[in-house]
């Protein structure tokens, strides 16, 4: 029997995730929570244009409104529940108690966030779930509600959080990754998978908030200026020393420009990173888990990391500017 997915979140990720799952299972095993998007979801599916699968693709899984709308209509539960909005905290409720109706003693949780130390809070409160943590390469943006825009590759890595967990949970993991590959996609099933996030993060951590406050896409910032590369080569640089000192050893210079090449290959004008596309439309920016989760773990460790510091506050304050109104912000001139 074919396992049914719940995806929480409806924005590009979760997009691109039910249209992939779509080609391993029935789209009508496919349950997504939309918000904003949800009355076009629910009548005309996701349409996604895709360099790599083609353009005008679409997929038509089940859209509801919430969680509570999900255990609704499938009392039987969910195997799988991916976790596929921003790492944000709205209001006073926690994402992990936002799908804690729908967890049950089969579900595996599939946490597709950016980030460092994102597993934490949903282990505190599901100790004895299977939980799967993934990092995800793939350039995608939704371009009109229900409608995305994929570019480059797919690629994702799983792996258990934490990395020693039982076999039960590692075999949940490893039919996750049997899913996507099957659908067309590029998965791996990572012993540790903390060591492809910091590896991941090299990227996240620096050119996210720095194309956020830039206003430039990585490509267009990287050749803003002669020191440009250089700079973020260096907070690149920050991030991988704090990697280190958590144990990974393996995050060195090497990895660095590995991953900085990837943006500084790229043709003009580069493409536009999530905190950018926050950034410009005025929603809040995932700063916390991207940038002050890795700030707090070097100063844990005596790491000295003062340009990635920087961004932090800088990156922080312009998140904090969105929710003031614009009659508050003034138009004086100085």
């Amino acid at each position: 029997m074919s396992p049914r997915v719940l995806v929480f979140g409806g924005g590009s990720i979760g997009a691109v995730l039910a249209y992939l799952l779509s080609k391993s299972i029935p789209a009508s095993n496919i349950v997504v929570v939309c918000r904003s998007n949800f009355d076009i979801v629910a009548k005309d599916g996701f349409t996604i244009n895709s360099t790599v699968y083609g353009m005008n693709e679409n997929v038509k899984p089940i859209a509801v409104r919430s969680v509570a709308e999900a255990v609704q209509a499938y009392p039987d539960g969910f195997d799988y529940i991916c976790v596929a909005t921003k790492a944000i905290v709205r209001g006073n409720v926690s994402q992990p108690e936002l799908i804690k109706p729908a967890v049950s003693a089969k579900t595996t949780i599939v946490l597709m966030q950016n980030g460092i130390s994102i597993e934490e809070p949903y282990k505190a409160l599901f100790p004895d779930t299977a939980i799967a943590s993934v990092v995800i390469y793939m350039p995608c943006t939704q371009t009109a509600p229900g409608v995305v825009s994929h570019t480059v590759y797919t690629k994702f890595l799983l792996g258990t959080y934490p990395a020693k967990s039982t076999i039960e949970h590692k075999n949940s993991t490893a039919r996750f990754v049997e899913l996507l590959n099957d659908a067309g996609a590029s998965a791996t099933h990572e012993d540790d998978i903390q060591l492809a996030r910091w590896t991941k993060l090299l990227v996240n951590g620096s050119q996210n908030p720095i194309c956020a406050l830039s206003r430039l896409r990585d490509v267009q910032f990287l050749g803003a200026a002669p020191g440009a590369e250089s700079f973020c080569r260096k907070v690149m640089r920050e991030i991988a020393s704090i990697a280190r000192a958590e144990g990974y050893s393996d995050v060195d210079d090497s990895v660095v420009e590995r991953q900085l090449q990837l943006s500084a290959r790229r043709a003009p004008p580069g493409v536009e990173p999530s905190m950018l596309a926050d950034a410009l439309a005025g929603q809040n920016l995932e700063v916390e888990c991207i940038v002050g989760n890795a700030l707090r773990i070097a100063q844990s460790h005596g790491v000295d990391v003062p340009r990635l510091e920087t961004i932090y506050y800088l990156a922080k304050r312009l998140d904090m500017s969105f929710a003031i109104p614009k009659a508050l912000l003034g138009d004086s001139k100085i």
